[in-house]
């Protein structure tokens, strides 16, 4: 069935044209643990989620639920603490909302952050991963419903992560700060349990080298909005299999913790050269 987002989300919309806010210069959704870089901004205002009309709560432990209207450098930044998962049982009309949102506010870049569990054995708890292409086989059948939104014009889109002028800004604050970038594709799964070792084997036979929750209909929708969108996943955990260790959503706050200075730094330097 189509969703008419417009619709859905009309009073949302309506109650920030009256906050009369400035076109961010970039957006940002913070992944789970990852939270902490709202600190290092100067938030002009600060919206909780679970208060404004129409908008899903965050029940995740290590996504606030917080929507910043920041500045940074003297840039405008739309920041997501916290983002809305399928597994939390929101349809994926809702769970692109922070999207929608950073279309409706004029904004033309946005960077999607995550924890991912490493399937590559050459990524290693604390890696930061700027994904180069995204599989998302598994939310197809989700993307059903927004189905329908397309036009003649482009109905068929490519997501592409590879070579953009948002990628290569990454790419060069990497350099500047020294923060090392692993680079790989990152493939979904809807959760809410973690993976199996028979099912990370799958996923690893065809080329994925990070799995997670998260992000893919982010960036399928942000492309068909035409919005420069990048990936950061933070490996936070090896994936199901790869080692003895029993998974547990704690070893991924506590690593993203670990990594949020590097994490800072990187996006820091971002924000300064948009």
């Amino acid at each position: 069935m189509k969703i008419n987002l417009s619709l859905k989300y009309s009073a949302l919309i309506k109650f920030f044209e009256k906050e009369n806010l400035p076109t961010p210069d970039i957006a940002i959704i913070l992944g789970s643990g990852l939270g902490d870089f709202a600190n290092r901004l100067q938030s002009k205002k600060v919206y909780r989620t679970s208060e404004l009309p129409g908008y899903p709560p965050s029940t995740i432990v290590g996504h606030e639920g917080k929507i910043h209207f920041a500045e940074k450098y003297g840039k405008n930044i739309l920041l997501f603490q916290g983002r809305i998962h399928f597994y939390e049982g929101y349809k994926i009309s809702e769970c692109v909302l922070p999207i929608f949102l950073t279309k409706k506010l004029g904004c033309k870049k946005i960077i999607l952050t995550n924890a991912a569990g490493g399937i590559n054995p050459d990524f290693t708890p604390g890696d930061l991963i700027l994904a180069n292409s995204l599989n998302g086989i598994f939310i197809k059948e989700g993307l059903a419903q927004l189905i329908g939104l397309s036009t003649p014009e482009n109905k068929n889109f490519l997501l592409s992560l590879e070579e953009n002028s948002l990628t290569n800004i990454i790419r060069k604050a990497s350099e500047k700060t020294g923060v090392e970038l692993k680079q790989g594709t990152y493939i979904y799964t809807k959760g809410p349990s973690y993976e199996t070792p028979a099912e990370i084997k799958f996923f690893k036979k065809f080329g994925a080298d990070a799995v997670g929750m998260s992000t893919v209909h982010e960036a399928i929708f942000a492309s068909y909005l035409g919005i420069e969108t990048a990936v950061i996943s933070c490996i936070t955990n090896y994936a199901s299999g790869i080692s003895d260790k029993k998974l547990s959503h704690s070893e991924v706050t506590e690593t993203a913790e670990l990594v949020k200075e590097k994490f800072s730094n990187l996006l820091e330097s971002v924000i300064e050269h948009c």
